[in-house]
C-alpha cells in the first residue's frame, strides 16, 4: 500500500455514545429492543410526537403564505423571535422596571442549545478569556467537547453523590468555594439537569447565587428544558430569573433551546442570551454585535422555519395555552413511567435502593446501574442506555416497563 501524502496531522476520535447507541438500536431486530438512550419525547406506543400545537402552527404558516417565509432574517436572527424567547425565558409580563431589565439582554438566534452553547462558549473565549470554566461532574458529554474546542481551560465541580444517588451539593459549594477564581465560569443547568436529573432547591439555588456573586463567577446557565420539566415554564425558569433579577450587578448568559419544549428536535431553534449588569446596559449593544461577527463567519444566521413555529405559538393566547398543555402532557407521562419503573423494581424487591428515580426530575435517570450491567442490559436483554447509567425515561411505556424492571433485577442478581 502507498503512502498517504497529506499534510494533515488528524486521528481518529471516540464516535459520539448517544449517536453510537441509538444507531446500534436502530438496526437490532430484536423485538423487544428498547431505547433509553436518545433524549428525545416519545409516546406510549414508542413513537415521536408531532406536538399537536405544531401542527396546528404549520397549517396556520402554510395559510398566511408569507412571501418571505424562505428569505434571509438579519444576522442576529428573526428579531421578533428574538424578544419572545427572552421574554419566555426572563419572565416579563408588563412588570415595574421592565424597560430597564430589557436593556439588560443582549440576544441572537442559535442553531438550537448546542449551538446556543457553543457561541457563548466561543465569545467567552474571545472577549472574557476566562481562566477556566467550571463543569459539573457529571455533565452533559458535550459540554466538555464544545468548551474544548473553543480553548478554555475546564475543571469540575462534584455534583453526584454516588453513596445516596443524590446532589452533591455541599461538595460542589465547597469545591467552587476554595478552588474557583475570580473571572471563571460555571455552568448551570437551569434545570432537569443531564444526567443525573437531580436540581437544587430554590434555597441552595440563592446559596450558588450569593456564592458566584461574592467570589466573581461568571453563571452560564444551560436551559434546554424549560416547561419541559415541571410542565411549568415559570417554574423550570426560577434558577434563571432568581439569578436575573435578585443579582443585578452580576454578568451572566444563557443558552436557550426549544429542541425538547416544542418537539422541535430537527428544526435547530435556539437562543443565546447575554446579559450585562445594571451600570454596563450601554454594552448590550455592543455585545450583540460581537456575537453577530462570530455568527456571520460561521453559519451567516438562525434557521428560519422552526423559530416561525415558535413565534407563531407564543404570539397567539390560543396556541399559548395549548402549548402549555401539551407541555403537562409530556412531562406527566415522564412522571408517570418514573413512577410504573419504581413501582416495578420494589414489587420485584430487586438489590439496592430506587427511591432516587421518583426523586430525579425531567427525562433523564440516573440510575446508579454500573457500565458492567449496562452492558449485560444490551446484550442480554436488548435494553439500550449510556454506560454511565443514564436512562431516558421517555423511552419506557406500559409495554416494556416490567421487562425493563424484569431485566434490570436480572442482572443485579445475576452480578451479586
Amino acid at each position: 500500500m502507498s503512502k498517504i501524502d497529506t499534510r494533515l496531522n488528524v486521528s481518529p476520535v471516540p464516535p459520539d455514545e448517544i449517536f453510537a447507541l441509538n444507531g446500534a438500536y436502530a438496526v437490532d431486530p430484536h423485538p423487544q429492543k428498547v431505547s433509553l438512550g436518545v433524549g428525545v419525547y416519545r409516546t406510549d406506543d414508542g413513537k415521536p410526537w408531532p406536538l399537536p400545537v405544531v401542527q396546528k402552527a404549520e397549517k396556520e404558516l402554510v395559510v398566511d403564505d408569507d412571501l418571505f417565509r424562505h428569505e434571509y432574517t438579519a444576522i442576529e436572527g428573526d428579531v421578533p423571535f428574538l424578544g419572545i424567547a427572552r421574554d419566555l425565558m426572563f419572565g416579563f409580563e408588563g412588570k415595574q422596571g421592565e424597560e430597564e431589565a430589557k436593556a439588560r439582554i443582549g440576544s441572537v438566534q442559535t442553531v438550537a442549545g448546542t449551538g446556543a452553547n457553543h457561541l457563548g462558549a466561543l465569545f467567552l473565549a474571545h472577549h472574557m478569556k476566562p481562566p477556566t470554566v467550571w463543569l459539573s461532574n457529571p455533565s452533559w458529554a458535550n459540554h466538555q467537547t464544545i468548551w474544548e474546542l473553543a480553548g478554555v481551560p475546564r475543571k469540575t465541580y462534584p455534583y453526584y453523590h454516588a453513596a445516596t444517588r443524590s446532589f452533591d451539593f455541599e461538595g460542589m459549594m465547597s469545591s467552587l468555594e476554595s478552588e474557583a477564581q475570580e473571572g471563571d465560569v460555571v455552568l448551570l443547568h437551569a434545570c432537569a439537569h443531564n444526567p443525573t436529573g437531580l436540581d437544587p432547591n430554590k434555597e441552595q439555588w440563592v446559596a450558588i447565587a450569593d456564592l458566584c456573586e461574592r467570589k466573581k463567577l461568571f453563571p452560564f446557565f444551560d436551559s434546554a428544558y424549560q416547561g419541559f420539566a415541571s410542565g411549568s415554564v415559570e417554574e423550570d425558569a426560577w434558577a434563571v430569573r432568581y439569578f436575573f433579577n435578585n443579582k443585578p450587578d452580576m454578568e451572566m448568559c444563557v443558552a436557550q433551546s426549544f429542541s425538547k419544549n416544542f418537539g422541535l428536535y430537527g428544526q435547530r431553534v435556539g437562543a443565546f442570551h447575554y446579559c450585562t449588569n445594571r451600570a454596563s446596559t450601554t454594552l448590550r449593544d455592543v455585545v450583540v454585535n460581537n456575537l453577530c461577527h462570530l455568527i456571520r463567519g460561521e453559519f451567516s444566521m438562525g434557521p428560519r422555519v422552526g423559530c416561525s413555529i415558535v413565534k407563531k405559538v407564543l404570539t397567539s393566547e390560543e396556541l399559548t395555552a395549548d402549548w402549555h398543555q401539551d407541555l403537562q402532557v409530556m412531562s406527566s407521562r415522564i412522571k408517570t413511567m418514573r413512577k410504573a419503573l419504581y413501582n416495578e423494581l420494589v414489587r420485584l424487591q430487586t438489590p439496592g435502593t430506587w427511591e432516587h428515580i421518583i426523586q430525579q426530575n425531567g427525562m433523564f435517570s440516573y440510575t446508579g446501574l454500573s457500565p458492567k450491567q449496562v452492558y449485560a442490559l444490551k446484550d442480554k436483554y436488548h435494553i439500550y442506555l449510556l454506560k454511565s447509567g443514564r436512562a431516558s425515561i421517555s423511552g419506557l411505556s406500559q409495554k416494556n416497563v416490567a421487562y425493563v424492571a424484569q431485566a434490570i433485577d436480572d442482572v443485579i442478581r445475576n452480578e451479586n
